[in-house]
């Protein structure tokens, strides 16, 4: 099933897409897809209104398509998570995930307009598979839990100013938590289409050009590893998201080290997930 949220920033209607290309109105049933919805058996009384075909049609067309899950209260990211991005960037391969936060107000839509921060000199782009945390998830005693308790993948963007990131903190939170750096969606997709989490492409091209060409079973810890692990240093709340880490290609690691300017055009996607397409501007 894939849910997500139509409508202008602050005023988007719950929906969901059928296999048909449908767009179903949720708003019947609930006033958004949030850490409630989803605590409360959200997605179960949503797919049985599916399936009985008592969910009206929404007119899409001109829609913007917000991000999928409203108002996150965390989100955790994951550093170094694939080899290959960390030999390009220089870094040792961790022994145990490298976990940092992200404002979760960075979340904005799959679509919208990221601005690039004043006197920034290294944004850069960041691919990465989100998990969407579905029930509440604290001391998990196994990783087969803690496949339990995720309510669905997404695409997301993790937008990084590296220098604010590298040179302005020891840690990374300063040059992660910059306005509108944090496009998720355009789906929550929910775990039974999505498959194995460890079998999906990513994806992303700046101005047309492939940059970015990985694939999830190169992580280096896998998504059920992660959520198990972090459930044992903080308690992951329905609604949270997790940024599961960048393949190799980004321009902190390419030669001339390409960095995003106003004007540039940024494409993603992920196998099953939709995509994304983003236009920088200046703040």
């Amino acid at each position: 099933m894939k849910l997500l949220r139509l409508g202008d920033r602050g005023r988007e209607r719950p929906a969901v897409l059928d296999s048909g290309g449908r767009f179903l109105d949720l708003s019947g049933l609930t006033t958004d897809i949030d850490g409630g919805f989803l605590a409360s058996g959200g997605l179960e009384r949503a797919r049985a209104a599916v399936e009985a075909g008592a969910l009206p049609e929404l007119d899409a067309r001109g829609l913007r398509t917000g991000a999928p899950v409203a108002r996150p209260g965390k989100v955790v990211c994951i550093g170094l998570n694939y080899r290959d991005h960390a030999a390009e960037t220089g870094a040792t391969v961790p022994q145990r995930p490298v976990v940092f936060m992200k404002d979760p107000g960075t979340v904005v839509g799959p679509h919208d307009v990221v601005l690039i921060p004043r006197h920034s000199t290294r944004t850069d782009w960041e691919v990465e598979l989100a998990v969407v945390i579905g029930t509440r998830a604290r001391y998990l005693d196994s990783e087969e839990e803690a496949l339990g308790c995720i309510a669905g993948y997404a695409v997301s963007h993790d937008v990084s100013e590296r220098e604010f990131q590298l040179d302005f903190s020891p840690q990374w939170d300063l040059g992660k938590s910059c306005e509108t750096f944090n496009p998720l969606g355009p789906w929550l997709v929910t775990p039974d289409e999505v498959g194995d989490p460890q079998s999906l492409a990513l994806r992303l091209t700046v101005n047309g050009l492939v940059r970015q060409d990985g694939h999830t079973k190169d992580m280096i810890f896998q998504v059920a590893c992660l959520v198990h692990y972090l459930s044992q240093y903080m308690v992951l709340e329905p609604g949270d998201v997790i940024n599961t880490g960048t393949p190799a290609g980004v321009a902190l690691g390419l030669p001339g080290r390409p960095y995003l300017r106003p004007g540039d055009t940024v494409e993603l996607s992920i196998d099953g997930l939709g995509g994304q397409r983003q236009t920088f501007a200046a703040a």
